[in-house]
This record gives structure tokens, sequence and C-alpha cells, in this order.
């Protein structure tokens, strides 16, 4: 990453506090989870802050995003409120989705975050759909659509494609390639380096970013946003990244090798960030008054969370049909 960037001051700042604030937040997650405050499991983000961060900062607010279950970091770039999203954590009355959808079902329209979705590239056809909806109505609305290298080889994810591509919807396409599906590497399930041929296929433009690079990321999405907004999408964006060392909170999909584990640690893109950041000169103590501002945040939400009452009986069939 060089020192130099077309950014200025205040938005180099922004991207970093939203980092630091979904890693804050990742690491709250897995302790709480530890403690047997989170049900079922979860899935952190560690090490991926940049992709959803860098593409919501180019979107607009009324911009729609869609993403998987492992989505805390993309509805908190999105603009979600780490309070409502760390009682939804803890199935809490008081979370986004009033304590029903956990970790892995988390949706807050008014900040046109569509949701996250805990079935493999079940979202990627609602993306599609989205922003078909927006283009026949005439909205000028982008939809963005996060999946994983694993979503890439499910059906749904070829026919939203070929769909969005023919009818030129104003969607963008960011794959987070982490390199694993649950344990399958890449390598062992695709046959081109590049998850982005995939798109090339269809005749749509995309573009392969350091997913680590926070920087080079919004501004490839920054460029994705203006030709979807005018007509000229989709548009796919492969952000190239690593995932931590397992799957999920529980332990599915463990590294074989132990140097393989530890990655990430070399590319992290947050401590990366820091040091171009001091580099450009961004002064130290503006740089430790964000992180101590996100961990007294992300506190917050943790107290707010754990005091919130949980569902009771009554409410079980709340939400069930339409009135």
């Amino acid at each position: 990453m060089s020192a130099k960037s077309p950014l200025s001051p205040e938005e180099l700042l922004h991207l970093y506090r939203k980092m630091v604030q979904i890693r804050v937040f990742e690491e709250q997650a897995i302790e709480l989870f530890g403690k047997g405050l989170i049900t079922g499991t979860t899935h952190p983000c560690i090490g991926q802050e940049a992709i959803s961060v860098g593409v919501c900062a180019a979107l607009g607010r009324e911009d729609q995003v869609l993403a998987t279950y492992r989505g805390h970091g993309a509805a908190l770039a999105k603009g979600c409120s780490p309070a409502t999203i760390m009682a939804e954590l803890l199935t809490r009355t008081t979370g986004c989705c009033k304590g029903r959808g956990g970790s892995m079902h988390l949706c807050d329209t008014a900040q046109g975050f569509l949701g996250t979705n805990a079935i493999v590239a079940a979202h990627i056809p609602l993306a599609g759909g989205v922003a078909l909806s927006n283009k026949l109505r005439k909205k000028p609305l982008v939809t963005a659509c996060f999946f994983g290298d694993g979503a890439s080889c499910e059906g749904e994810f070829f026919e939203t494609l070929n769909m969005a591509a023919l009818w030129k919807v104003p969607l963008i396409f960011v794959c987070e390639n982490n390199g694993y599906a649950i344990s399958v590497p890449t390598n062992l399930s695709q046959a081109t380096p590049d998850i982005a041929d995939r798109a090339r296929g269809f005749g749509m433009t995309s573009v392969v970013v350091d997913g680590n690079d926070v920087v080079a990321v919004h501004l490839a999405a920054r460029a994705a946003v203006e030709e979807a907004r005018h007509g000229r999408g989709p548009i796919f964006l492969e952000c190239k990244t690593v995932r931590w060392e397992r799957h999920s909170a529980f332990s599915a999909g463990r590294y074989e090798d132990p140097e393989e584990a530890q990655k990430w640690k070399r590319v992290d893109p947050l401590p990366r960030f820091r040091e171009m950041l001091l580099s450009s000169g961004t002064a130290a103590a503006q740089l430790a008054k964000v992180d101590q501002d996100c961990q007294e945040e992300i506190a917050a939400a943790v107290a707010f969370a754990v005091q919130s009452p949980s569902p009771d009986a009554a409410s079980l069939y709340e939400g069930i049909f339409v009135e």
C-alpha cells in the first residue's frame, strides 16, 4: 500500500474507524461466544474488514447490501448500530430482528442492509431481484452483494450472473475470496485462478483487487458504483483475502498447516492501514483516540445487549403472518 492516496484525510480516517469498530466488535463476539452468551455459532470476519468497509464507504445511505452469514462486518460497515447488532447476536428483543435472527440473520432496512443469509449463495439471486426491481422502478440505487469463494460454485451464482448481465441490472458482485470454503481450498474446487474469470464468461466487467488493502478496495468499489448507477452494470469485484484460523466459532474448517493458519496475521489489513496513515502524516494520538472510542462504543454495545431482555413465549407467533 502506497503512503500516498487520492482520498482525503477525513475519508481515510473514516475507513480506519470503521475497520477498528468491526475488529473490536468481532473480538467481543468471540469472547461472548466463549462465555455461552451467543447460542448456535458465529462467523467472525477478522482479517477481512477492508472489504466490507471499502465497498460500503462507496455506497450511499439508500443503496442496498446483502451479505453472507459472515456478515457482522458488512452490517456495521453499512451503518447498522453496534448495539442492536450485538443484541441480535445475543437474541435479545432489542436486536435488529428482535432476537429472532441471531448471528446469521441480521437485517436493518432503514440502513439499506437487507440481510445476511445462512444458506450458501441463497442471497445472490435475492440481490439480483432487488437490483432488477430498482431498475424497473427507475430508482437510482445500487445493490452490493457480498459472498465467498465457496458460493461461486453454486448454481444460483451462475444463474444470477447470467440474468444480471443480460438485463444490465445495477448490481455489484463482491466476492470475498479467502481461499477456503470451510476446509476445501479453492485450488481443489475451481479450475481457474481467479473467480472473476467466471464473470468475464458472461461478458461482465470484472476486477481483481487486493482485499487486504482498504484503499484499493474502496477505489475499485467507487468505480463500480459509478458504472452500476449509470446503467453500465453489473460489475464483479473479486477481493483476494485470507481467513483466520477456522470457519466459525466451532472448530470446523481448521487449517492443517499451522503456518497457513497464521498467514492472515502477516497481511492483516488493520495494522497495514495504520502504518500507511502514520507514514502519510496522521498523528499517532489521533489513531489512538479512534481506537479508544471504538473500544468504548463496543463495550457500551455489549452492556446494552447483556442487559436487554430475551423474547418471551407470548411473542412466539409474532411476525409470522402479514397483516
